[in-house]
This record gives structure tokens, sequence and C-alpha cells, in this order.
């Protein structure tokens, strides 16, 4: 993949009808100026709303931003007709899809080194017909990769998660969790913490029930699992402590990342510290994708109050690194 030669930033709108559009010209204000991607008539329709003092300007291949302009790579997919904030759709769920992969294709030209997708709604999307559960499944798909190769990393409140499982039956994930699924996990974390700036990763790997299993006292699940995807994985170089305990665990302050088993192992914490501003990136796809810790927010779209601030920090994070990688 050629990187480009000038780092841009790709903003996918998210579901035109949630907030996406909104905290995307609002992020498309700030110093990091990224390019958003999406239906110029939504994009115009909040440009008039919240940034009246910018001007759009329509590109194929973004070179240096122009201060007071926002640079749009328009995607035709949502009907004028279909616009509706505030309504879940299918429509809405389709041109969601439709803008993640235009800025895929942009990334594969160099044209822009990394991805911010705004908030996607899992029942506008399901409802088009897309079999979805969130961007690392969906990245998965466009790219062709096999199952269980992309997966969520929740950046936020100085901590670091990936999951190894995420948005399925509580019962369904611990039933997937293989030692080769953790140590892609695990891998993939330390490529993106390279990508990230972490020249020599750290990570902390939690154990599957309370206290790692206590030794087999709770259960043989991290015997099994856990346990033998750690030694793989230090057998491989990597510096990883556990399994242990997610409560004990997250106490330490020399872990770059740690590696959660399910969903709300690692969802809590973050959300705890970070509340509505952490990063959600995705990891393990080849590319440099995250989108923002909160929902589409139809309750409030179309009232220009939503905030952009966690787009802003996913920016911030995601600048140093949209070489690509």
């Amino acid at each position: 993949m050629s990187r480009p030669s000038v780092r841009r930033i790709g903003v996918a709108i998210g579901d035109p009808n949630g907030i996406g559009p909104e905290i995307a010209v609002k992020s498309a204000l700030c110093e990091n100026s990224p390019v958003l991607i999406g239906d110029l008539h939504v994009i115009e329709h909040y440009a008039r709303a919240v940034a009246r003092d910018a001007q759009l300007r329509i590109v194929e291949a973004p070179t240096a931003p122009v201060a007071g302009t926002i640079d749009v790579v328009p995607v035709d997919a949502l009907a004028r007709a279909d616009f509706a904030p505030g309504c879940v759709s299918a429509q809405a769920g389709r041109a969601t899809v439709a803008y993640i992969k235009a800025a895929i294709e942009l990334t594969r030209s160099g044209t822009i080194g990394a991805i911010i997708g705004c908030p996607h709604n899992e029942t506008a999307v399901n409802a088009a017909g897309i079999a979805f559960t969130g961007y690392p499944e969906l990245l998965a798909d466009l790219l062709g990769l096999p199952a269980g190769k992309v997966f969520l990393m929740l950046v936020g409140g100085g901590l670091r998660i990936v999951h190894a499982t995420l948005h399925e039956r509580l019962g369904d994930a611990l039933k997937r969790l293989t030692p080769e699924l953790v140590i892609s996990a695990a891998l993939a974390a330390v490529e993106a913490l390279k990508q990230l700036g972490v020249d020599k990763p750290r990570l902390g790997l939690f154990g599957i029930n309370p206290h790692a299993g206590e030794g087999g006292l709770f259960g043989p699940d991290d015997n099994l699992v856990t346990a033998p995807a750690s030694a793989h994985l230090r057998a491989l170089g990597v510096d990883i402590k556990g399994p242990v305990g997610a409560d004990l665990l997250l106490g330490r302050k020399d872990i770059d990342a740690f590696v959660a088993m399910y969903h709300d192992q690692g969802h809590i914490p973050v959300k705890l510290l970070a509340g509505r501003t952490a990063s959600a990136l995705s990891i393990g796809a080849g590319l440099l994708f995250s989108t923002v810790g909160h929902g589409s927010a139809h309750d409030i779209a179309g009232r220009n109050i939503a905030d952009p601030e966690a787009v802003i920090r996913t920016l911030r994070l995601l600048e140093g690194a949209a070489g690509g990688i």
C-alpha cells in the first residue's frame, strides 16, 4: 500500500440519520482537519447548521488542508427523501456501509492514511440485509479476511483494552474462546501498539473466570485457553503478563494494553473512566481504522447539540500513525 504524501484522515459520517454527520462536520473544524466521506446533501445540511463560516470543497484526492475549508469526498448512497434525522431505517444502514466501503478504497489507493467511522446503528444495518455486529466484523468481511482476525481495541481513560470476543451472547462468546483466538487478539494488539508508537509493547491477559480460575478451583477454562495462549505468546517473544484476574491486572501501571475475553470485561473499565470520549480501534485488518466509544444517539439527531469530543480525541490518537499499516 502506498502512503499518502499528505497525512489526512478520512471521517466516514456513520449513520446519516444519527448524530454521525453532525459530529463529523464539527470535527472537521478542528486543527487536525479530516476529510469527510459521505452523502454531500447530508454534509451540506449540517455545515449550514454548525459550520456556517466554512466552505465545502469537493475533492477526489485530498491534498493539504485549507483554513476555513471542509474537504468532502462525496458518496451518493442515501436519497434525499430518506434523510430523516432520528429515524432508524434500512436505507440509512445501507448508506453507513457504503461510506465505509468508499473510505476503505481511499486507504487502499493511498489517498488517506486512516479512517474514523462515525457511529453506526446495528439495527439499521441489519434491516438493510447486511449481517453486522460492529465495525471489526464488517472490515473483515469487506477485506476478505478470515473470521477472528479483526478485533476491537478500546482506548480511553488511560487504558487500551483489546477484546477477543465482542457483540454476542456471553455463553456463545465463552464457547468460542480458544488459545488460537486469544493469540490472534494479542498479536493484533502488538502490531497496533507499534503503529501507535509503542516500540516494545507490554500486554496483560485477563483470565476468563475470577482469579483466572484459581488454579482450576473455578473451572478448567483458563487452564485450557488463556494459560496455553500466554505460554505460546511468550515463546514468540511477546512481553505478556497473565492470565490474571481482570480486577487485579487492571491495577498495574506497566501494561500498554490488556486483552479481555468478552465485551463487558473490557468495556466497563474504559467506559467508567472515559465515558463517551473513548476511541474504538479495529485492529488486525491491515489498515488504521477507529470509531468512537458511543452510539448513534438518534434521540438527539438533528438538534445540533451532539458533542464531537470523541471524534476529535480519535483524530489526535491516529494523527501520528496515519501513514497506514
